[in-house]
Parts: C-alpha cells; sequence; structure tokens
C-alpha cells in the first residue's frame, strides 16, 4: 500500500476541497428559534424564559423591544401590560381597562409590575415565578454569561422593533428615535453579525436598510414579519419594502414549497412563526423552510 506523503502542499488541497463541505454544511443547519425565549414554558420575554432556551438548545433567541417613558428599551411584546398575566404593585391584577401605556412609564416603574406569577391561561405548562421585564441591555448580558457558563456557542439573536404607524408618539416614538436607541444598545454588547432587526412595520426596516446602505448603522439582517391576513404575496411585498430583505418570516401555514422555492431563488431564507406543533415543524421543515420560531423548544428537539 502507497504511503501518503501529507506535505504542506497536500493539506492545503485537502482543506480546500474540504472547506466547501464544511461551509455548505453549516449553511444547511435548521435554525431553532425560542419565541419570547420560551413562551409555552415560561413567562415570556422574561431572562428565566431565555435561560430556558438556552437550555433546550435553541440557536436564536426571539424577543420584542418597547420604549419607555425615559428612553430605556424594554423587553416585551406590547407597549402595554398584558391582563393575562400582569399583576400591579398591589398586587391587584391587571384588566383591560387599566393595562397601561409603557411609553408613559418610567423603567422603574414598569419593573414594580409582575407578569409570571399568575401564570398565562393560554400556556398552560408556563412556569408560575415572580418576575419583571428587563431591560434590553440586561436581557443580553444575562443570556450571554448564561450560555458562556454552559459552553454553548454564541447565541443570535432575533429583535423585533414593535411598532404601528397609527401609535407613533403615543404609545412608541417615531421609527428613526425608536431605532437609533434599539441600535446603541445592540451595537455595544453583540457583534452585528449575531443580531437579525425583524418588524410588521416596513417604515422600521426600510430606516434600518437605509441607515445600513448610508453606513450609519453597521450591517444587520434585517426580517420582514408578514401578517397573515393581509396581501402576503412575494412580489407585492417586496414592491411595498423596496428592497430585499435577508429573511422572510410569514405565518408558518402560508410558508408553501412553491413561496419558499420563489423566496430561495431571490436568495432570501425563510424563518416562519409561531411553530408549536410537532407534526407542522416537521412539515415546514420538509417545504424547504431554514427555521423555524417556536414557544416550545422542547418539542423542536432533533429536527
Amino acid at each position: 500500500m502507497p504511503t501518503l506523503n501529507y506535505n504542506k502542499q497536500n493539506m492545503k488541497t485537502l482543506l480546500f476541497l474540504i472547506f466547501p463541505i464544511l461551509t455548505f454544511a453549516q449553511t444547511m443547519e435548521f435554525e431553532i428559534q425560542g419565541h419570547r425565549g420560551s413562551r409555552g414554558l415560561m413567562p415570556e420575554n422574561t431572562i428565566p424564559a431565555f435561560k430556558k432556551a438556552i437550555d433546550l438548545g435553541v440557536h436564536t433567541l426571539e424577543l420584542d423591544v418597547v420604549i419607555s417613558k425615559d428612553k430605556k428599551v424594554v423587553v416585551s411584546h406590547d407597549p402595554f401590560f398584558n391582563p393575562n398575566c400582569t399583576t400591579d404593585p398591589s398586587g391587584k391584577f391587571i384588566k383591560k381597562e387599566n393595562q397601561g401605556n409603557l411609553y408613559q412609564l418610567t423603567y422603574e416603574e414598569i419593573k414594580k409590575y409582575d407578569v409570571g406569577l399568575r401564570g398565562n391561561k393560554d400556556y398552560p405548562e408556563q412556569q408560575k415565578m415572580a418576575v419583571y421585564k428587563p431591560l434590553l441591555e440586561d436581557m443580553i448580558r444575562e443570556s450571554e454569561k448564561y450560555a458562556k457558563a454552559k459552553g454553548v456557542k454564541p447565541l443570535k439573536y432575533n429583535i423585533e422593533i414593535k411598532s404601528e404607524e397609527k401609535e407613533y408618539d403615543i404609545s412608541q416614538p417615531k421609527v428613526e428615535e425608536f431605532s437609533d436607541l434599539v441600535y446603541k444598545v445592540i451595537i455595544k454588547q453583540l457583534p452585528p453579525k449575531r443580531v437579525t432587526l425583524q418588524s410588521f412595520d416596513y417604515n422600521v426596516l426600510k430606516f434600518w436598510h437605509k441607515q445600513i446602505e448610508q453606513k450609519k448603522y453597521k450591517s444587520i439582517a434585517l426580517s420582514a414579519l408578514i401578517e397573515p391576513f393581509d396581501n402576503n404575496e412575494v412580489q407585492f411585498n417586496l414592491d411595498k419594502l423596496g428592497f430585499k430583505p435577508q429573511i422572510w418570516s410569514p405565518y408558518f401555514a402560508q410558508a408553501t414549497e412553491k413561496r419558499v422555492k420563489e423566496l430561495h431563488e431571490l436568495g432570501i431564507k425563510v424563518i416562519p412563526w409561531t411553530v408549536n406543533k410537532r407534526e407542522d415543524m416537521e412539515k415546514v421543515k420538509a417545504v424547504g423552510c431554514d427555521g423555524l420560531i417556536t414557544d416550545y423548544p422542547d418539542r423542536a428537539k432533533g429536527l
């Protein structure tokens, strides 16, 4: 049997052949995103929910942000308190008629409201605990520290700016100020390559795209969230958006094989929301989606 001569030239050739294979395998990894951390299991958008998602092996922490009266970036799905799970500082349950406006409260005031002790009737598996809405900077710091202690590879973050045009200057600042506040926190704490910025508000995505194009923001992946009851045709939304985002994030039932193929041909990844049943997870993977967003990262294990 001839002996292989592993000289430098042979090693270079071997690496040249192997590298594309390894790169291809990495790009083919099916991405699991923990929706609001792990909403089905822990109080949503709280540090315990993000730690649970890390324990369950997610690649990406998905979260939402709003702005407080004192211009802090708060991790919260809504610019008000959810009446399904919030208790006020006096111990009374928040109801729809008094759910408040976080944009009119300082963060110190927001912290006094508990969002976990009651649990959430819509998510019976959710663990009950005393917990409050964190700042984005605290959420990132604690998640990074926890992931490092667990020895997991660097996390990605998919941050949604919760924004509606009719709410500008009512429950949120205008797009420019909102975006600048969020960007400053991100860039201070994370490499841009580990962050995706998503929104249903195309004004937000257009602004970020413009800032990136003009080199005012560092390059961050942008994800277009698609409303299920609006026109969800690809070309219609691309025309409305005015540019190609890196990621397309539709309601999972609208991620058909045909649409996924169309988006892939445009060089756009497809990561649908919110996929909670195992059979649906397997379906979206089978039609070619690049990942999924779920309330139950435990159900996505092994995909």
